[in-house]
């Protein structure tokens, strides 16, 4: 048995550019920041971003292209692809994508407005549903409203 699943929450570092296939189906490609907080060695708090190339296919390609823009928060999941090419130098290169299968909006609306998308409503993918058939009545929930309050590094003992 084997698992290859991703879970990210980031933001988009830049607006979705979407582009269709020969057969006509909405391919969506993007770009999302995770970072991470730690202190080194020393003691010093350090921050690490890390960026992921991510693709959406069919009709949640456009609505990420619809309502994403630079800047928006967002959680999804997905599968790692590996993709090997040849540079102009002739070496051997590997990228890797990450193919969501599902992804949600999150923050509050005016995050949103302040993050361009300019959408009248969050749309949002019911759980466990990845053929990409999304409620359009349900608005997204950000972490914020399910969870007490804020937690910050500087209330973790360690």
């Amino acid at each position: 048995m084997s698992v290859n699943r991703v879970i990210l929450v980031g933001r988009l570092g830049k607006d979705p550019e979407t582009r269709y296939t020969g057969g006509g189906q909405a391919v969506c490609h993007f770009s999302l920041a995770t970072d991470e907080t730690f202190k080194d060695r020393s003691g010093e708090r350090q921050k690490r971003t890390e960026w992921h190339r991510i693709t959406v296919w069919g009709k949640q390609a456009e609505i990420a292209q619809q309502y994403l823009k630079k800047g928006s928060q967002i959680y999804l999941e997905g599968s790692i692809r590996t993709n090997e090419y040849t540079d102009k130098e002739g070496q051997k290169k590997t990228s890797y994508e990450i193919n969501c299968s599902n992804f949600r909006m999150l923050g509050s609306r005016s995050d949103s407005m302040a993050a361009g998308s300019g959408a009248s409503r969050p749309m949002s993918a019911p759980s466990g549903n990845s053929g990409g058939d999304y409620d359009q009545e349900a608005p997204a929930r950000s972490m914020d409203d399910q969870a007490g309050p804020e937690v910050t590094d500087e209330d973790i003992p360690f």
